[in-house]
Protein backbone atom coordinates (compact mmCIF):
# COMPACT_ATOMS: atom_id res chain seq x y z
CA UNK A 1 0.00 0.00 0.00
CA UNK A 2 2.72 2.44 1.01
CA UNK A 3 4.79 1.43 -1.99
CA UNK A 4 1.86 2.26 -4.29
CA UNK A 5 1.47 5.75 -2.71
CA UNK A 6 5.19 6.48 -3.23
CA UNK A 7 4.91 5.44 -6.84
CA UNK A 8 1.96 7.81 -7.33
CA UNK A 9 3.87 10.72 -5.71
CA UNK A 10 6.94 10.11 -7.87
CA UNK A 11 4.83 10.02 -11.02
CA UNK A 12 3.13 13.30 -10.14
CA UNK A 13 6.50 14.92 -9.38
CA UNK A 14 7.78 13.86 -12.82
CA UNK A 15 4.66 15.02 -14.65
CA UNK A 16 4.19 18.44 -13.01
CA UNK A 17 7.45 20.13 -14.20
CA UNK A 18 7.22 18.54 -17.63
CA UNK A 19 3.70 19.83 -18.38
CA UNK A 20 4.58 23.51 -18.76
CA UNK A 21 7.48 22.71 -21.08
CA UNK A 22 5.13 20.93 -23.49
CA UNK A 23 2.68 23.84 -23.36
CA UNK A 24 5.27 26.62 -24.25
CA UNK A 25 4.71 27.97 -27.75
CA UNK A 26 7.65 27.71 -30.17
CA UNK A 27 9.78 30.85 -30.40
CA UNK A 28 9.44 32.41 -33.86
CA UNK A 29 12.66 33.18 -35.71
CA UNK A 30 13.22 36.88 -36.33
CA UNK A 31 12.09 38.01 -39.83
CA UNK A 32 14.73 38.79 -42.43
CA UNK A 33 15.52 42.39 -43.33
CA UNK A 34 15.82 43.64 -46.90
CA UNK A 35 17.44 47.01 -47.58
CA UNK A 36 15.96 49.36 -50.19
CA UNK A 37 18.21 51.88 -51.96
CA UNK A 38 16.52 54.33 -54.32
CA UNK A 39 18.36 55.86 -57.27
CA UNK A 40 16.11 58.54 -58.71
CA UNK A 41 17.73 60.79 -61.31
CA UNK A 42 20.90 60.83 -63.40
CA UNK A 43 23.66 58.38 -62.56
CA UNK A 44 26.60 60.47 -61.40
CA UNK A 45 29.24 60.71 -58.68
CA UNK A 46 26.64 61.46 -56.00
CA UNK A 47 24.52 58.42 -56.96
CA UNK A 48 27.58 56.14 -57.00
CA UNK A 49 28.73 57.34 -53.58
CA UNK A 50 25.21 56.99 -52.18
CA UNK A 51 24.88 53.39 -53.37
CA UNK A 52 28.34 52.46 -52.11
CA UNK A 53 27.72 53.92 -48.64
CA UNK A 54 24.15 52.62 -48.30
CA UNK A 55 25.11 49.11 -49.47
CA UNK A 56 27.92 48.89 -46.92
CA UNK A 57 25.59 50.04 -44.12
CA UNK A 58 22.93 47.55 -45.21
CA UNK A 59 25.35 44.61 -45.10
CA UNK A 60 26.64 45.74 -41.70
CA UNK A 61 23.05 45.86 -40.44
CA UNK A 62 22.45 42.25 -41.50
CA UNK A 63 20.38 42.72 -44.65
CA UNK A 64 19.81 39.44 -46.50
CA UNK A 65 19.26 41.23 -49.82
CA UNK A 66 19.24 44.72 -51.34
CA UNK A 67 16.44 46.13 -53.47
CA UNK A 68 17.86 48.78 -55.81
CA UNK A 69 14.83 50.81 -56.91
CA UNK A 70 15.73 52.56 -60.14
CA UNK A 71 14.34 55.49 -62.12
CA UNK A 72 17.01 57.12 -64.26
CA UNK A 73 17.48 58.65 -67.73
CA UNK A 74 21.10 57.47 -67.70
CA UNK A 75 24.28 59.23 -66.73
CA UNK A 76 28.04 58.93 -66.60
CA UNK A 77 29.75 55.71 -67.66
CA UNK A 78 32.34 55.91 -64.89
CA UNK A 79 29.70 56.24 -62.16
CA UNK A 80 27.65 53.43 -63.72
CA UNK A 81 30.63 51.09 -63.71
CA UNK A 82 31.38 52.02 -60.10
CA UNK A 83 27.84 51.03 -59.08
CA UNK A 84 27.96 47.77 -61.05
CA UNK A 85 31.37 46.92 -59.62
CA UNK A 86 30.01 47.33 -56.10
CA UNK A 87 26.94 45.21 -56.99
CA UNK A 88 29.10 42.36 -58.29
CA UNK A 89 31.26 42.45 -55.16
CA UNK A 90 28.33 42.43 -52.72
CA UNK A 91 28.06 39.41 -50.37
CA UNK A 92 24.26 39.56 -50.63
CA UNK A 93 22.06 39.50 -53.76
CA UNK A 94 20.89 42.75 -55.36
CA UNK A 95 17.38 42.90 -56.76
CA UNK A 96 17.11 45.73 -59.32
CA UNK A 97 13.56 47.04 -59.56
CA UNK A 98 12.48 49.74 -62.03
CA UNK A 99 9.70 51.58 -60.24
CA UNK A 100 7.29 53.28 -59.67
CA UNK A 101 4.95 53.31 -62.64
CA UNK A 102 6.23 55.67 -65.31
CA UNK A 103 9.87 55.16 -64.31
CA UNK A 104 12.60 54.16 -66.73
CA UNK A 105 15.98 52.48 -66.79
CA UNK A 106 17.45 54.18 -69.84
CA UNK A 107 21.07 54.25 -70.97
CA UNK A 108 23.22 53.54 -67.87
CA UNK A 109 20.14 52.21 -66.07
CA UNK A 110 19.88 49.34 -68.56
CA UNK A 111 23.39 48.16 -67.67
CA UNK A 112 22.58 48.32 -63.95
CA UNK A 113 19.36 46.36 -64.50
CA UNK A 114 21.28 43.61 -66.30
CA UNK A 115 23.82 43.41 -63.45
CA UNK A 116 21.31 42.51 -60.74
CA UNK A 117 20.80 38.92 -59.57
CA UNK A 118 17.08 39.59 -60.01
CA UNK A 119 15.75 42.11 -62.54
CA UNK A 120 12.15 43.27 -62.28
CA UNK A 121 10.03 46.17 -63.48
CA UNK A 122 6.79 47.76 -62.38
CA UNK A 123 3.92 48.07 -64.88
CA UNK A 124 4.09 51.13 -67.19
CA UNK A 125 7.90 51.34 -67.05
CA UNK A 126 10.47 50.90 -69.80
CA UNK A 127 14.18 50.38 -70.41
CA UNK A 128 16.73 50.60 -73.20
CA UNK A 129 18.38 53.26 -75.39
CA UNK A 130 21.80 52.34 -74.00
CA UNK A 131 23.96 53.67 -76.83
CA UNK A 132 27.05 55.27 -75.23
CA UNK A 133 28.11 58.87 -75.72
CA UNK A 134 31.67 59.48 -76.82
CA UNK A 135 34.06 61.77 -75.01
CA UNK A 136 33.30 64.56 -77.43
CA UNK A 137 29.62 64.49 -76.57
CA UNK A 138 28.38 62.95 -79.85
CA UNK A 139 26.70 59.60 -80.25
CA UNK A 140 28.93 56.99 -81.91
CA UNK A 141 27.86 55.85 -85.36
CA UNK A 142 25.79 52.64 -85.12
CA UNK A 143 27.61 49.63 -86.50
CA UNK A 144 25.93 47.04 -88.70
CA UNK A 145 25.26 43.69 -87.13
CA UNK A 146 27.83 41.06 -88.17
CA UNK A 147 26.70 38.55 -90.73
CA UNK A 148 26.43 34.89 -89.85
CA UNK A 149 29.16 34.03 -92.37
CA UNK A 150 31.65 36.34 -90.67
CA UNK A 151 34.12 34.61 -88.35
CA UNK A 152 33.78 37.32 -85.69
CA UNK A 153 31.75 36.42 -82.64
CA UNK A 154 28.17 37.67 -82.42
CA UNK A 155 27.98 41.13 -81.01
CA UNK A 156 31.39 42.35 -82.15
CA UNK A 157 31.24 45.35 -84.43
CA UNK A 158 32.99 45.38 -87.77
CA UNK A 159 36.39 47.05 -87.54
CA UNK A 160 36.59 50.51 -89.06
CA UNK A 161 37.93 50.81 -92.55
CA UNK A 162 41.47 52.01 -92.98
CA UNK A 163 40.39 55.30 -94.58
CA UNK A 164 37.99 56.22 -91.75
CA UNK A 165 38.96 59.26 -89.65
CA UNK A 166 40.37 58.83 -86.18
CA UNK A 167 37.20 60.12 -84.47
CA UNK A 168 35.15 57.40 -86.21
CA UNK A 169 37.61 54.75 -85.05
CA UNK A 170 37.40 56.11 -81.51
CA UNK A 171 33.60 56.01 -81.67
CA UNK A 172 33.73 52.38 -82.79
CA UNK A 173 36.01 51.55 -79.87
CA UNK A 174 33.60 53.14 -77.41
CA UNK A 175 30.63 51.34 -78.96
CA UNK A 176 32.33 47.95 -79.08
CA UNK A 177 33.46 48.30 -75.47
CA UNK A 178 29.89 49.09 -74.38
CA UNK A 179 28.52 46.11 -76.34
CA UNK A 180 31.05 43.75 -74.80
CA UNK A 181 30.30 45.08 -71.32
CA UNK A 182 26.52 44.62 -71.47
CA UNK A 183 26.85 41.21 -73.15
CA UNK A 184 29.13 40.05 -70.35
CA UNK A 185 26.51 41.13 -67.81
CA UNK A 186 23.76 39.36 -69.77
CA UNK A 187 25.77 36.15 -69.93
CA UNK A 188 26.60 36.36 -66.22
CA UNK A 189 22.90 36.59 -65.32
CA UNK A 190 21.67 34.31 -68.15
CA UNK A 191 19.56 37.01 -69.80
CA UNK A 192 18.84 38.02 -73.39
CA UNK A 193 22.28 39.09 -74.69
CA UNK A 194 21.06 39.68 -78.26
CA UNK A 195 18.56 42.32 -77.21
CA UNK A 196 21.13 43.87 -74.87
CA UNK A 197 23.39 44.37 -77.88
CA UNK A 198 20.54 45.97 -79.82
CA UNK A 199 19.89 48.36 -76.92
CA UNK A 200 23.49 49.56 -77.27
CA UNK A 201 23.89 49.30 -81.04
CA UNK A 202 20.49 50.62 -82.13
CA UNK A 203 19.09 52.29 -78.98
CA UNK A 204 16.29 49.69 -78.76
CA UNK A 205 13.69 50.03 -75.98
CA UNK A 206 11.16 47.72 -74.34
CA UNK A 207 8.17 48.05 -72.05
CA UNK A 208 7.98 46.02 -68.84
CA UNK A 209 5.77 43.28 -70.30
CA UNK A 210 7.86 43.05 -73.48
CA UNK A 211 11.04 42.82 -71.41
CA UNK A 212 9.60 39.92 -69.42
CA UNK A 213 8.53 38.11 -72.61
CA UNK A 214 11.99 38.49 -74.18
CA UNK A 215 13.79 37.33 -71.00
CA UNK A 216 15.43 40.69 -70.47
CA UNK A 217 14.00 40.80 -66.95
CA UNK A 218 12.78 38.04 -64.67
CA UNK A 219 9.23 39.25 -64.03
CA UNK A 220 6.92 42.24 -63.61
CA UNK A 221 6.08 43.19 -60.01
CA UNK A 222 3.44 45.64 -58.82
CA UNK A 223 5.32 46.79 -55.72
CA UNK A 224 8.20 45.84 -53.45
CA UNK A 225 6.13 43.28 -51.54
CA UNK A 226 5.16 41.62 -54.81
CA UNK A 227 8.82 41.73 -55.88
CA UNK A 228 9.95 39.89 -52.74
CA UNK A 229 7.14 37.35 -53.03
CA UNK A 230 7.98 36.51 -56.66
CA UNK A 231 11.72 36.42 -55.96
CA UNK A 232 11.29 34.05 -52.99
CA UNK A 233 12.68 30.61 -53.71
CA UNK A 234 14.74 31.65 -56.74
CA UNK A 235 18.28 30.32 -57.03
CA UNK A 236 20.82 33.07 -57.66
CA UNK A 237 24.57 33.27 -57.84
CA UNK A 238 26.40 35.62 -55.44
CA UNK A 239 30.09 35.59 -56.21
CA UNK A 240 31.11 31.95 -56.26
CA UNK A 241 28.11 30.79 -54.16
CA UNK A 242 24.69 29.53 -55.18
CA UNK A 243 21.91 30.82 -52.94
CA UNK A 244 18.19 30.28 -52.71
CA UNK A 245 16.36 33.48 -51.86
CA UNK A 246 14.20 33.33 -48.70
CA UNK A 247 12.44 36.68 -48.84
CA UNK A 248 8.80 35.89 -48.10
CA UNK A 249 7.60 38.11 -45.25
CA UNK A 250 10.89 40.00 -45.02
CA UNK A 251 10.78 43.54 -43.67
CA UNK A 252 11.99 46.41 -45.85
CA UNK A 253 14.23 49.17 -44.49
CA UNK A 254 14.94 52.29 -46.53
CA UNK A 255 18.47 53.69 -46.62
CA UNK A 256 18.41 57.38 -47.42
CA UNK A 257 21.43 59.41 -48.55
CA UNK A 258 23.66 60.95 -45.89
CA UNK A 259 24.43 64.66 -45.54
CA UNK A 260 27.62 64.45 -47.62
CA UNK A 261 25.84 62.57 -50.41
CA UNK A 262 22.96 65.07 -50.46
CA UNK A 263 25.43 67.97 -50.62
CA UNK A 264 27.34 66.26 -53.43
CA UNK A 265 24.08 65.68 -55.27
CA UNK A 266 23.20 69.38 -55.04
CA UNK A 267 26.52 70.80 -56.24
CA UNK A 268 26.91 68.26 -59.06
CA UNK A 269 23.65 69.41 -60.57
CA UNK A 270 24.97 71.08 -63.75
CA UNK A 271 22.84 74.21 -63.29
CA UNK A 272 23.91 74.63 -59.65
CA UNK A 273 27.58 74.12 -60.55
CA UNK A 274 27.20 76.70 -63.34
CA UNK A 275 25.69 79.26 -60.95
CA UNK A 276 28.39 78.59 -58.34
CA UNK A 277 31.06 79.20 -60.96
CA UNK A 278 29.52 82.51 -62.06
CA UNK A 279 28.92 83.61 -58.48
CA UNK A 280 32.54 82.93 -57.61
CA UNK A 281 33.89 84.86 -60.59
CA UNK A 282 31.74 87.93 -60.01
CA UNK A 283 32.33 87.86 -56.25
CA UNK A 284 36.08 88.03 -56.82
CA UNK A 285 35.59 90.72 -59.48
CA UNK A 286 33.61 92.88 -57.02
CA UNK A 287 36.30 92.42 -54.40
CA UNK A 288 38.95 93.49 -56.90
CA UNK A 289 36.99 96.64 -57.83
CA UNK A 290 36.16 97.47 -54.19
CA UNK A 291 39.12 96.28 -52.09
CA UNK A 292 38.33 95.77 -48.44
CA UNK A 293 34.66 94.86 -48.90
CA UNK A 294 35.62 91.33 -47.74
CA UNK A 295 32.18 89.69 -48.06
CA UNK A 296 32.12 89.50 -51.91
CA UNK A 297 35.65 88.11 -51.92
CA UNK A 298 34.98 85.47 -49.26
CA UNK A 299 31.69 84.33 -50.80
CA UNK A 300 33.19 84.42 -54.29
CA UNK A 301 36.24 82.35 -53.33
CA UNK A 302 34.11 79.69 -51.60
CA UNK A 303 31.63 79.54 -54.50
CA UNK A 304 34.40 79.32 -57.08
CA UNK A 305 36.21 76.48 -55.28
CA UNK A 306 33.00 74.49 -54.75
CA UNK A 307 31.98 75.10 -58.37
CA UNK A 308 35.36 73.96 -59.68
CA UNK A 309 35.17 70.84 -57.49
CA UNK A 310 31.75 70.06 -58.96
CA UNK A 311 32.97 70.67 -62.51
CA UNK A 312 35.80 68.16 -62.17
CA UNK A 313 33.16 65.52 -61.35
CA UNK A 314 30.98 66.44 -64.34
CA UNK A 315 31.35 65.87 -68.12
CA UNK A 316 32.68 69.36 -68.87
CA UNK A 317 33.49 70.64 -72.35
CA UNK A 318 36.62 72.71 -71.79
CA UNK A 319 36.16 74.67 -75.02
CA UNK A 320 32.86 75.92 -73.59
CA UNK A 321 34.57 76.77 -70.30
CA UNK A 322 37.25 78.77 -72.15
CA UNK A 323 34.60 80.67 -74.13
CA UNK A 324 32.79 81.51 -70.89
CA UNK A 325 36.02 82.84 -69.36
CA UNK A 326 36.70 84.93 -72.49
CA UNK A 327 33.16 86.31 -72.47
CA UNK A 328 33.31 87.30 -68.81
CA UNK A 329 36.71 88.91 -69.35
CA UNK A 330 35.38 91.02 -72.22
CA UNK A 331 32.31 92.05 -70.21
CA UNK A 332 34.51 93.12 -67.30
CA UNK A 333 36.75 95.05 -69.71
CA UNK A 334 33.68 96.82 -71.08
CA UNK A 335 32.54 97.76 -67.59
CA UNK A 336 35.99 99.01 -66.48
CA UNK A 337 36.90 100.83 -69.71
CA UNK A 338 33.66 101.52 -71.60
CA UNK A 339 33.84 101.57 -75.38
CA UNK A 340 31.02 101.81 -77.90
CA UNK A 341 29.98 98.28 -76.84
CA UNK A 342 32.33 96.19 -79.00
CA UNK A 343 33.93 94.40 -76.05
CA UNK A 344 30.57 93.93 -74.37
CA UNK A 345 28.80 92.53 -77.44
CA UNK A 346 31.64 90.12 -78.18
CA UNK A 347 31.78 89.07 -74.53
CA UNK A 348 28.03 88.45 -74.42
CA UNK A 349 28.12 86.25 -77.53
CA UNK A 350 31.14 84.29 -76.25
CA UNK A 351 29.53 83.84 -72.83
CA UNK A 352 26.24 82.50 -74.20
CA UNK A 353 27.92 80.09 -76.64
CA UNK A 354 30.30 78.87 -73.93
CA UNK A 355 27.43 78.36 -71.47
CA UNK A 356 25.52 76.21 -73.96
CA UNK A 357 28.66 74.20 -74.75
CA UNK A 358 29.80 73.90 -71.10
CA UNK A 359 28.22 70.50 -70.42
CA UNK A 360 28.26 67.59 -72.81
CA UNK A 361 24.53 67.52 -73.41
CA UNK A 362 24.75 64.08 -75.07
CA UNK A 363 25.04 62.62 -71.56
CA UNK A 364 21.47 62.15 -70.27
CA UNK A 365 20.57 64.40 -67.36
CA UNK A 366 23.71 66.52 -67.58
CA UNK A 367 22.94 69.86 -69.20
CA UNK A 368 22.66 73.40 -67.88
CA UNK A 369 19.09 74.67 -67.88
CA UNK A 370 18.68 76.85 -70.98
CA UNK A 371 16.23 79.09 -69.13
CA UNK A 372 18.94 79.97 -66.61
CA UNK A 373 21.42 80.72 -69.40
CA UNK A 374 18.85 82.86 -71.18
CA UNK A 375 17.99 84.79 -68.02
CA UNK A 376 21.64 85.54 -67.24
CA UNK A 377 22.27 86.52 -70.87
CA UNK A 378 19.33 88.94 -70.81
CA UNK A 379 20.66 90.42 -67.55
CA UNK A 380 24.11 90.90 -69.11
CA UNK A 381 22.56 92.46 -72.22
CA UNK A 382 20.59 94.91 -70.08
CA UNK A 383 23.73 95.80 -68.12
CA UNK A 384 25.68 96.27 -71.35
CA UNK A 385 22.95 98.49 -72.80
CA UNK A 386 22.96 100.60 -69.62
CA UNK A 387 26.75 101.06 -69.75
CA UNK A 388 26.67 102.09 -73.43
CA UNK A 389 23.80 104.52 -72.78
CA UNK A 390 25.69 106.12 -69.89
CA UNK A 391 28.80 106.46 -72.07
CA UNK A 392 26.92 108.32 -74.81
CA UNK A 393 25.10 110.43 -72.25
CA UNK A 394 28.40 111.42 -70.65
CA UNK A 395 29.79 112.40 -74.03
CA UNK A 396 26.83 114.71 -74.71
CA UNK A 397 26.87 116.29 -71.24
CA UNK A 398 28.60 119.66 -70.81
CA UNK A 399 31.95 119.68 -68.98
CA UNK A 400 31.75 120.33 -65.25
CA UNK A 401 35.41 120.65 -64.37
CA UNK A 402 38.63 122.24 -65.63
CA UNK A 403 39.05 125.26 -67.90
CA UNK A 404 36.33 124.19 -70.31
CA UNK A 405 33.80 124.15 -67.47
CA UNK A 406 34.32 127.93 -66.82
CA UNK A 407 33.56 129.01 -70.36
CA UNK A 408 30.01 130.31 -70.78
CA UNK A 409 29.55 130.58 -67.02
CA UNK A 410 27.92 133.79 -65.76
CA UNK A 411 28.43 135.91 -62.67
CA UNK A 412 28.36 139.52 -61.39
CA UNK A 413 31.07 142.14 -61.04
CA UNK A 414 32.01 143.05 -57.50
CA UNK A 415 33.71 146.25 -58.69
CA UNK A 416 33.45 148.38 -61.80
CA UNK A 417 35.94 147.73 -64.56
CA UNK A 418 37.40 149.99 -67.23
CA UNK A 419 37.93 148.88 -70.82
CA UNK A 420 40.95 146.61 -70.86
CA UNK A 421 41.28 146.83 -67.10
CA UNK A 422 40.93 144.23 -64.35
CA UNK A 423 38.40 143.81 -61.58
CA UNK A 424 36.81 141.13 -59.40
CA UNK A 425 33.69 139.07 -60.05
CA UNK A 426 31.69 136.47 -58.16
CA UNK A 427 31.17 133.17 -60.05
CA UNK A 428 29.78 130.02 -58.36
CA UNK A 429 30.38 131.54 -54.96
CA UNK A 430 34.06 132.21 -55.69
CA UNK A 431 35.95 135.45 -56.27
CA UNK A 432 37.74 135.54 -59.61
CA UNK A 433 40.01 138.15 -61.16
CA UNK A 434 38.46 139.25 -64.45
CA UNK A 435 39.32 141.46 -67.40
CA UNK A 436 36.86 143.01 -69.84
CA UNK A 437 37.24 144.85 -73.16
CA UNK A 438 34.45 147.37 -72.33
CA UNK A 439 33.50 149.53 -69.37
CA UNK A 440 31.09 147.87 -66.94
CA UNK A 441 29.70 149.08 -63.63
CA UNK A 442 29.74 147.13 -60.38
CA UNK A 443 26.98 144.55 -60.22
CA UNK A 444 26.83 144.06 -63.97
CA UNK A 445 26.20 140.54 -65.23
CA UNK A 446 29.12 139.09 -67.12
CA UNK A 447 29.83 135.90 -69.04
CA UNK A 448 33.18 134.08 -69.24
CA UNK A 449 34.59 133.84 -72.75
CA UNK A 450 38.05 132.41 -71.96
CA UNK A 451 40.43 131.63 -69.19
CA UNK A 452 44.12 132.29 -68.74
CA UNK A 453 45.24 130.58 -65.55
CA UNK A 454 43.52 132.46 -62.70
CA UNK A 455 42.38 135.32 -64.96
CA UNK A 456 39.03 135.22 -66.71
CA UNK A 457 38.10 137.23 -69.77
CA UNK A 458 34.49 138.28 -69.58
CA UNK A 459 31.95 140.18 -71.62
CA UNK A 460 28.54 141.62 -70.80
CA UNK A 461 26.06 138.81 -70.32
CA UNK A 462 22.91 138.95 -72.44
CA UNK A 463 19.85 140.20 -70.60
CA UNK A 464 17.67 137.46 -69.10
CA UNK A 465 13.95 138.02 -69.33
CA UNK A 466 12.19 138.05 -65.99
CA UNK A 467 8.50 137.93 -65.16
Amino acid sequence: MMRGCWLIVLMLAWLVPSAPSRAEPPVAAPSAMVARITLDGPIGPAAAEYFDDAAQRAVADGAVAIVLQLDTPGGLSESMRQIIGRMLAMPVPVLVYVAPGGARAASAGTYILYAGQVAAMAPATHLGAATPVSLGGATPMPLPAPKASEPARAGSGAPPAQDEPDDSAESHKVLNDAIAYIRSLAQLRDRNAAWAEQAVRGAATLTASEAAQQHVIDFVAGDVADLLAKADGRAVRVGERQLTLQLAGASVRDYVPGARTRFLGIITNPTIAYLLLLGGIFGLALEAMHPGAMLPGIVGAISLLVGLYALQLLPVNYAGLALMALGIGLLVAEAVNPTVGAFGAGGLVAFVIGSVMLMKTGVPGYAVNLGVIGGIAVGFAALLGTVVWLVFRARRAPPFGGEAAMVEETGRLLESVAAGGESWAMLHGERWRVRCAVDLPAGAAVRVVSRQGLLLWVEPAPAVATV
